[in-house]
């Protein structure tokens, strides 16, 4: 069969753009759709394609007339799935071909994709479900859809509800993965390129899903809430195969949530002789228990890390089930500059800030050495327990504008100030950045 997988394009809509002209806050994901590299490398019976749409974002229809896929199977975050759906509609104008969609927003909110343009959900990781519901199709076994008894695949049932059985995910299925099929994005690996850090970059994954349950995340859903450690040997495999990268972003959610993972992985690297520099997400209590680890990974060529900070004040850390405070944070800072490993920090504006918030993080930031401070604004991201929590207060309900960058919830500020405020702070980390 012909199978056409597809990263959709950047989008998004901005009502800072729309409503004030404040044009400086889209945000530009340019990173390359390893998800579909692992997808596809469990369909190698088949021709598969990848089309990316971030890196070639006109060219969905010439490709599908060229390819004539019997299978289009899409992967979206939240604020790409009214595009996923204008792209399904697309497909079934102008063929027969069945249309998959699954990632993060179809594993966290299903339902939203049960319409006629969609012919299958795929619901948290999709390696073995796309790859049964393909063989499904290909055997003409369909009713084994219907019924719910491909796990983790659900048939859409406009008007109704659909119905599908939740996969499992054990650890040991991962430990026969295969490469992922790198060589189908090779078209576009010139634009995997990070601007803010100058350096074309690579992705190889150590882990699926998250060992905590922050109310804001979305990625709890993608593995059934566990915590799914990539065997080290596939790691190395993987870091092996990459095309030749200066930099290569570990996919995790939290790279040292296994520490004993992240001890035998280093140790791994090293023996392999494996010379890449790494970016990595990491805890900043993780980096405050083990900085004997931080400091073993900096050696093998760890430059930089990811930080969620998210607040600066200890009760909102704790409203977000964020396991951390802003005295954890400061020492994380610290360790990793003495170890001269540059530090990207995210941190969440609540649309509830005032003015003093703002000052005070703006103060925050100018005092801390923060390399690059990455800041977005809480958004309740369907299927989250934040999203549950406040779903009363929610004003914006088009998925268009759930890019982090909009406030889908009322201010408490007058709208045009808070933008105006979160623009300028935006403004000045960016002319700041260290990196």
């Amino acid at each position: 069969m012909k199978i056409l997988l597809v990263n959709p394009p950047n989008c998004g809509r901005s009502i800072p753009e729309e409503r004030y002209g404040l044009d400086t806050l889209k945000q530009i994901f340019r990173g390359e759709p390893l998800g579909l590299e692992v997808l596809a490398s469990y369909l190698t019976s088949h021709a598969v394609s990848i089309l990316d749409l971030k890196a070639v974002p006109d060219q969905f229809t010439a490709t599908f007339e060229k390819i004539q896929p019997d299978v289009v199977a899409f992967t979206a975050m939240t604020c790409e799935a009214n595009s996923v759906i204008r792209l399904a509609t697309e497909v079934k104008q102008n063929s027969n071909a069945i249309t998959v969609v699954g990632g993060i927003h179809a594993s966290n909110d299903p339902e939203f994709f049960n319409q006629d343009m969609i012919d299958y959900v795929v619901i948290g990781l999709g390696q073995k479900s796309l790859r049964e519901l393909v063989e499904a199709i290909e055997t003409n076994q369909l009713d084994k859809v219907a019924q719910g008894t491909i796990p983790g695949v659900a048939a859409t049932q406009p008007g109704g509800r659909m119905v599908w059985t939740p996969r499992l995910f054990p650890a040991h299925e991962y430990a026969k993965a295969p490469v992922p099929s790198y060589e189908l994005t090779a078209p576009y690996r010139d634009s995997y390129f990070l601007p803010k850090l100058k350096i074309n970059m690579g992705y190889v994954v150590t882990a699926y899903g998250c060992p905590y349950n922050c109310s804001f995340c979305s990625i709890a859903g993608q593995a059934g809430g566990n915590y799914l450690c990539q065997p080290i040997n596939n790691v190395v495999r993987d870091l092996q195969a990459l095309p030749a990268a200066p930099f290569v972003r570990l996919v995790d959610a939290n790279t040292f949530g296994s520490i004993s993972h992240a001890r035998q992985l280093c140790q791994a690297i090293k023996e392999a002789g494996i010379q890449k520099n790494y970016l990595v997400d990491v805890r900043a209590d993780t980096v405050v228990r083990y900085p004997e680890v931080i400091e073993q990974w900096q050696q093998i060529g760890l430059r930089s890390v990811v930080i969620g900070f998210e607040e600066i004040n200890d009760k909102r850390l704790t409203a977000m089930n964020k396991k951390g405070s802003s005295s954890i944070n400061n020492e994380a800072l610290t360790i990793l500059h003495q170890l001269g490993v540059t530090v990207v920090g995210d941190f969440i504006v609540d649309p509830d800030y005032d003015n003093e918030d703002f000052d005070l993080l703006e103060s925050y930031l100018g005092t801390h050495k923060i390399d690059l401070p990455m800041l977005t604004i809480m958004t309740p991201l369907p299927g989250t327990p934040l999203y549950r929590e406040i779903s009363n207060k929610i004003t914006e309900f088009n998925l268009d504008y759930y890019t982090l960058t909009n406030a889908v919830s009322a201010t408490r500020l007058g709208e045009k100030n808070f933008y105006s405020r979160y623009a300028d702070l935006m403004q000045k980390c960016h002319s700041q950045a260290k990196i």
